[in-house]
């Protein structure tokens, strides 16, 4: 028997599992992790990397900005 109703509350949607993804992607790429040791990271560890990683980021690019301003003087 068919149900006529979508198990929305099973599993993992496709929007949820694109971003994880998405954050293991970055770890590799970025930060040269593994796709397992990305994977295995407890979700709250994982995300506070990527967090960071963005941060890193940041913090170079206005370094970065700062001494093209500083050049251009």
């Amino acid at each position: 028997m068919i149900s006529p109703f979508q198990p929305s509350f099973f599993g993992l949607t496709d929007k949820y599992t694109e971003s994880v993804y998405e954050e293991i992607f970055n770890l590799k790429y970025h930060g040269g992790w593994s796709f397992i040791e990305a994977y295995s990271l407890p979700i709250q560890l994982r995300q506070w990397f990527v967090k960071r990683l963005v941060r890193q980021f940041k913090e170079e690019k206005e370094q970065m900005d700062a001494a093209n301003r500083k050049a251009k003087r």
